[in-house]
């Protein structure tokens, strides 16, 4: 571990700072690319050139034991990140260099071995707008280092998901660990997301060959290594969010630096790189099986980093077909029925259902509002060029799982099955989990226990026989739940009736939501002819999305309902349309409402916006199934620029509150006389969705209004 200079009483270490950025024009020229069809490299910052040695720049010290240190700090302001190349890195054995942030996260140790036979390096991000570099050098090293600074990137966009929202990538792509990607965690394990040049993003795949040996022969697009030097690339694996929703950030540390370019062509957009480096065990990563026969595929899937987001999976359920990009001969993609891809999914592996690799990715225009036509580089095409790194055993080669038998006895929780994101009315779950045997004995016993809310351990037992890389389902039956967010969590143990030789694959856990009680609330929305431009979200008052939906078919306009459960309190629901004109009218009279499961109208939206519009409703156990106005208060004009009017019926109040969505009181008006028609005036308030209160009589009613200006 890096040394902690104010622990040693070591000054501060020197301090270059670079020039800041305007990121307004960088994202306007990045939409543009997109725009075009253009996947990548998925540009994320900006390169300045710099001159930094170890004679120029920074301060060296002497420690004690003789151990000589050189720090230097580099400061991007307003960066999310920074990531740096050195092009002269030359270390003596047992020197070591840390890389650390201001929050005390670091890379590192990098050594002589971090970049075998060469003498650059490229250091991949760490969060913040300042780094300090450590070079730790043993006393009487047989030759004295040298470290050379060339490019530092200064990152305009948040690609390590810490202050951005994780999930920015269109809504319609799935987190590799929901449902969906089950069936596909070794090829998951198997995609990184490559920072390219120091500045752009693509995706990539690491791929197995005939001997299944563990050569690290990493596959992605020709496009993304124009111009570029893959030996000052990183390589980020396992960034994936660690439950289906909401979407967690995962771990962004998990990098290898430095690549070998084996093979590129134009004729499929094929690059083969072989990395610096073999992944660690600690990774457990996989090499993907490909499939060079050119046959067709009968369906597709994607795996993959779109817009420099956490890990994705897409699929198509239609075959692909031959088709041509830029002169690249290529499969297809006519349509995502589940998913997309976006720039910085450039490179990544397309399998077919087999699960063999059969290309990577062009381009094309696809999106999650315009979901069609993406192009991938073929693998049949670019065999020929490649098959003497990946062998000549035939043209189908199976994945190969390094861990795979590595320890005598290993078991491995994979899945976790049966809980659904949302309950409603429930008082129970029945998980079912999968296990696996990554060990080389057969698998004839072991342990498992889980807990919901991290409460008390319950414990069970399997049997059966298990051969090396064999599954089996254990359904753990009803388990009662209360209301509210819940956590589930199942570990096994005990294989065999001995010791687990690699427990880091022993756990999986699962979080879902139980609304007892419980209402279901539909969400009707008629679209216009341009449902692939529809989308929306559900929000809490506190801001969190609960559900989301959409993009939808094109020329299919007519009514859609979406069914959701809620618990009581108040929401919003926000519809957006990627073009900016709305659902209706130009193109269609679509509208929007959200009805409870008495059909009452609990908020009545509208089709007449541009890019979104936003309607608030509130769930409240005494007054579900009745409609504002059956609470015995009206509230007119709602939408209001002000000026509003609020009108009891069959009771009197005294007291009217505005409280925003979090509940915090902006407004309040009280009368000195009972009353059951009164006009407020609400031009002090910032325009917005707010909640009208009005109480007497021991009676309380609540409506959702709006204010615009």
């Amino acid at each position: 571990m890096a040394l902690k200079a104010a622990k040693i009483n070591l000054p501060k270490a020197p301090v270059v700072d670079f020039p800041a950025v305007d990121p307004a024009p960088l994202m306007a020229q990045d939409a543009e690319r997109a725009a075009q069809g253009i996947k990548g490299p998925f540009r994320f910052g900006v390169n300045h050139v710099a001159d930094l040695d170890m004679e120029n720049s920074g301060v060296w010290s002497t420690l004690a034991d003789g151990t000589r240190l050189w720090r230097l700090q580099l400061h991007c302001p307003g960066a999310y990140s920074i990531n740096f190349v050195l092009d002269q890195f030359m270390l003596p054995e047992g020197a070591r260099l840390f890389v650390q942030n201001e929050a005390g996260q670091w890379l590192g140790a990098f050594t002589r071995e971090s970049a075998p036979g060469r003498s650059v390096l490229g250091v991949g991000q760490l969060a913040g707008d300042r780094v300090t570099l450590s070079y730790e050098e043993p006393a009487g090293a047989t030759a004295p280092g040298h470290l050379h600074i060339a490019q530092v990137t200064h990152a305009y966009r948040d690609i390590l998901g810490l202050t951005k929202g994780l999930h920015d990538s269109g809504s319609c792509n799935n987190n590799t660990i929901c449902p969906e990607g089950d069936p596909w965690q070794n090829e998951i394990s198997s995609v990184a997301m490559i920072t390219v040049g120091g500045s752009g993003l693509c995706t990539g795949t690491l791929l197995n060959n005939c001997a299944s040996d563990g050569t690290p022969y990493f596959l992605t697009a020709n496009h993304c290594t124009q111009g570029e030097n893959p030996a000052t690339w990183s390589f980020r694996f396992n960034w994936e969010s660690p439950t289906c929703t909401p979407t967690s950030n995962g771990p962004t540390n998990q990098t290898l630096s430095g690549a070998s370019l084996l093979a590129h062509s134009t004729g499929s957009d094929v690059a083969l790189l072989q990395l610096d480096n073999t992944p660690p065990a600690n990774y457990a990563v996989y090499y993907s099986g490909w499939d060079a026969t050119g046959d067709a595929p009968a369906n597709q899937t994607v795996i993959h980093h779109p817009s420099g987001d956490i890990k994705k999976i897409s699929f198509d359920n239609d075959p692909a077909v031959p088709g041509t990009m830029g002169g690249a001969q290529c499969w297809h993609i006519l349509a995502w029925d589940d998913g997309t891809t976006e720039p910085g999914s450039s490179g990544s592996g397309l399998w077919n259902q087999d699960h063999h690799l059969i290309g990577q990715l062009y381009g094309g225009q696809a999106s999650c509002s315009n979901n069609v036509n993406d192009f991938f580089g073929r693998f049949d095409v670019s065999f020929p060029l490649l098959s003497q790194w990946l062998g000549g055993c035939g043209e189908v080669v199976d994945g190969f799982d390094p861990n795979m038998g590595q320890f005598s006895l290993d078991a491995a929780v994979i899945s976790v099955s049966g809980i659904d994101p949302h309950y409603c009315n429930a008082d129970l779950i029945s998980p079912v989990i999968t296990i696996k045997n990554f060990g080389s004995t057969t698998l004839t016993s072991l342990a498992y226990a889980y807990a919901v809310d991290g409460g008390a351990s319950v414990p069970g037992s399997w049997t059966g026989s298990l051969a090396t890389g064999a599954t089996a389902q254990i359904s753990l039956g009803d388990i009662p739940v209360g209301n509210g967010d819940h956590s589930f969590t199942v570990a096994c143990s005990g294989p065999n009736g001995g010791s687990d030789e690699h427990p880091a694959n022993d756990a999986k856990s699962a979080a879902f939501s139980v609304f007892n009680p419980g209402f279901p609330v539909h969400i009707n929305i008629t679209l216009d002819n341009y449902g692939s431009e529809t989308t929306w979200t559900l929000a809490d008052s506190t801001g969190a999305e609960l559900y989301s939906g959409g993009p939808y078919e094109d020329f299919a306009p007519g009514l859609v309902v979406e069914q959701v459960c809620l618990g009581e309190g108040c929401f919003v629901l926000t519809l957006f349309d990627a073009y900016g004109d709305g659902i209706c009218c130009s193109y269609g009279q679509g509208d929007f409402q959200v009805v409870d499961g008495q059909g009452t109208v609990l908020a009545d939206g509208n089709g007449q916006f541009s890019d979104s519009a936003s309607v608030a409703f509130c769930l409240l156990s005494s007054s579900i199934g009745k409609a504002a106005g059956a609470q015995g208060m009206t509230a007119f004009p709602n939408p209001s620029n002000g000026l509003m009017n609020v009108v009891i019926s069959g009771w009197t109040a005294n007291e009217v509150q505005v409280r925003d969505l979090a509940g915090r009181l902006v407004f309040r008006d009280n009368s000195p006389a009972p009353w059951q028609r009164h006009v407020l005036d609400l031009g002090g308030l910032a325009a917005g969705s707010y909640l009208l209160v009005a109480e007497g009589e021991g009676r309380r009613a609540v409506q959702p209004i709006v204010l615009h200006r």
